[in-house]
Parts: structure tokens; sequence; C-alpha cells
């Protein structure tokens, strides 16, 4: 029997206080007065202040907890996230420093939220908890509009929004409910995994469903028809993550070997091809054009990867030493941005990814190598040395092209 869901009425409530700020007049401090010499000071001097500083990417967002999810808006530079006491946050963002800026901030959740997406018109915001409840904000003002008590019987561990009244949804036992929120009813309610739903993604018609789980499984659900189709081959890894490429053409799925697995569109049953990028376990996967994809995983590393011919082709980022839970990517393609166990929002630069192409020859890399930096803060937050890396790599490429030259062709 599906669960009821409920209308909640806005509550001032709902919303927490951002921090630093105080509605107690006897705890306030009253504002200082402005010192009429000064103004007149400035206007004679003729001094301004200082222009702000513009940078490559948004400053990091420090949190006070670890933030599971992060979803940015459809049109506009906000984000929302979720982190592992159950809050949700909304931030503007902005390349100018001192700029972000919480929006507001939402503790309806009971447990960890899980999973954090706006709707395709950005004026919604969709969560989904440990406490097996689904959520409805409204994107504005962080106040709740829809609770589902109870969604699942287990803890909802993903969320994926099909179209503006559509939504699915996984647990950690393997089921899978699609619901319709106009009725806050759920239409499937299938159960063909034996571990937890780890992502979900549709196909552009909106049709097939493709869910990864813990049981080293694809499944493949029509969304149409409102039944089970099949489920692939079991892999020897968890699966973690699935994005569709290739102009719908390639499915890619992340595991916990750190191994990709490919699979044919209409191919699902077994896998036609499979590489491993040497990272701990590919926690998460977003297609940034049809052959390059960005990766994030236990290890801390967002690696930029190639689709046929498969390869890594560099680094982004990196949370150093910390397991990345999720990527993001920005409405207009400019920023990836990362949440991990360190307790930042990261913001990267992927800009130049739209028009790298990669050849099918590949250059010979030098044993022990790192990866090639693609962005300033590929190795590290420190902005004096990224020139020194970009020319000592480019140097290396340049000696590894002239010894490839020389080597010849065997």
């Amino acid at each position: 029997m599906a669960a009821p869901s409920e209308h909640v009425e806005p509550a001032e409530t709902d919303t927490k206080e951002a921090p630093g700020t105080s509605n107690d007049p006897e705890t306030s401090d009253p504002e200082p007065a402005a010192d009429p010499d000064e103004d007149g000071d400035e206007e004679e001097d003729g001094t301004e202040p200082p222009e702000p500083k513009i940078r490559d990417t948004p400053q990091d967002i420090r949190l006070e907890a670890i933030a599971n999810t992060v979803d940015l808006h459809p049109t506009r530079d906000l984000l929302v996230f979720g982190d592992i006491d159950g809050d949700v946050y909304a931030y503007s963002y902005s390349c100018t420093e001192g700029e972000n800026k919480e929006l507001w901030s939402s503790g309806h959740h009971m447990k960890s939220c899980r999973q954090v997406r706006f709707s395709a018109d950005g004026l919604k915001v969709y969560t989904v908890s440990r406490d097996k409840a689904v959520h409805l904000l409204d994107a504005e003002r962080g106040q709740l509009v829809t609770r589902i008590r109870g969604a699942h019987e287990a803890p909802i561990n993903s969320l994926l929004l099909v179209d503006e009244n559509i939504l699915a949804t996984g647990d950690d036992r393997g089921t899978l409910k699609v619901w319709d929120m106009r009725k806050g009813t759920a239409i499937m309610d299938l159960k063909h995994h034996e571990d937890y739903i780890s992502d979900i993604t549709v196909d552009q018609a909106k049709r097939i469903l493709l869910t990864t789980s813990g049981d080293g499984t694809m499944g493949v659900f029509n969304i149409k028809r409102r039944r089970f189709e099949l489920l692939s081959e079991s892999q020897s890894g968890d699966l973690t993550s699935v994005a569709i490429m290739k102009r719908g053409k390639k499915v890619v799925c992340g595991s916990s070997e750190g191994t990709i697995y490919i699979f044919n569109w209409n191919g699902f049953g077994a896998t036609s091809d499979r590489f491993a990028i040497k990272a701990e376990s590919v926690e998460c996967i977003v297609p940034v054009t049809d052959n390059i994809m960005c990766t994030a995983a236990m290890d801390g590393y967002i690696r930029a990867v190639n689709l046929l011919p498969n390869r890594v082709i560099g680094c982004i980022g990196q949370h150093v030493g910390e397991p990345i839970e999720e990527l993001a990517k920005s409405w207009d393609s400019r920023f990836l941005v990362s949440s991990a166990h360190d307790q930042l929002i990261k913001f990267w630069d992927i800009s130049s990814l739209q028009n790298t192409t990669v050849n099918e020859y590949r250059k010979r890399k030098k044993k022990g190598g790192r990866m090639k930096s693609l962005t300033k803060k590929a190795h590290g937050d420190n902005d004096f040395f990224s020139g020194l890396v970009e020319e000592t790599e480019k140097k290396e490429e340049e000696e590894e092209e002239e010894d490839d030259s020389n080597s010849g062709s065997d």
C-alpha cells in the first residue's frame, strides 16, 4: 500500500536562522553610528574602497557537517546540499570574493539527508533521507511543502526526478519506487536488487529507468509500461553510479573496484567493455560532453575520463585524502562542484573540457608520473605554484613527444 503524502502549511519556524544572526534585542549588538567626519574625509581625499577580487572559481564553502549530496540550480548560480545531520542548505555562489551567501537552511529530516535535487524549473527541491521520508521544499525559502512519511520500509538512498510530476527512489534493501507527486502515491513498487540501490538515471525519452546496486548488477525498468525488464550480469564489486553517454548509445557504471563498466544500449545483459582508472572506488559520474565524464573517487581525486578511446585525461581537482560523496555540474557547464568528507564544497573550472579531444594514439607515460593537471587547483589550492606545475607538465609532454618521434613505429 502506497504511503500517503501530507501537505504541510508553511511555518516561520521551518527554516533555521542563519549562523551569526539573532533576533533577540537583548543579545543583539546595536549597529554603530556612522561617523560623519570619516565620510567627509573620504570624500575630501577622493579615496575609494578597493575593488573586490574576482576569482577563477567561487571560494570553497566550509560546512558544519559532512555533505552527502549536492545539486545546482538549472538556471541560476545557486546550490543546495544535504548533510549527515539531516539538514538542507541553499547558497548563492559567485566568483567575486566574499560573495557566497547562505540563503536558507532546513532541518525537516530526522536523520541523514541522502540525496537532494532541484526540479527542472528550479522552483522546488526534493530530498530523501535515512528517515525513510520524501520531502518537497520551496526552493526560494526552504519551507516544507509536502512530506511523504514512511515512503519506503528501509532507509532511502537515491533519488531521480523523471519529470515535473514523476520521481524515482531507491532504498537500502534494493526496492525501487516511482512516485506520481500529483497524488503522492507510488505507481511502481518493485524489488529486484538484493542490495542497496546506489544510483538511478533515465533515458531522454523518459521511458527506460536504469539502476545500479550494491549487488553488482544494473537494473532495467520500463516506466511507460510500469514493469521490470532485466538485470545485467553481476560484476565482482558494487556498482556505485550510472550515466548515459555517446548520445544514448552507451551506458557507463562506476564500481567499488575502481573499474568503469560499459554497456551498449539495448545490450544491457552483459558489458561490452570495461577499464580500470586506478581509483579506489568510482563513487559518482557526471557527463560533461558526449565523450567526456568526470568521476569522483574514494581517494579524493576528481578525474576527467574519455570514453572510446577509454582513458583518463587528467585531474580536475581533489579533496586531499578525503572520500568524495558527490559531483554536480553548473547550469552553464562552467563549474563542477564537489562535496567530500573534509566538510567542504569545492568549485572547479571545467570550461576547457568542452573543447578537449582525445586521439586514438596514446602517448607513453613516464612510470610513476602523476596525472596531468586540467585546472589550476588540480593538485592543490596554492595558485603561486600553478604556473610552475603547468610549465613542468608542458615540458614533460614535449619530451614524451620527442621520445616517441625518435623511437619510430614498431
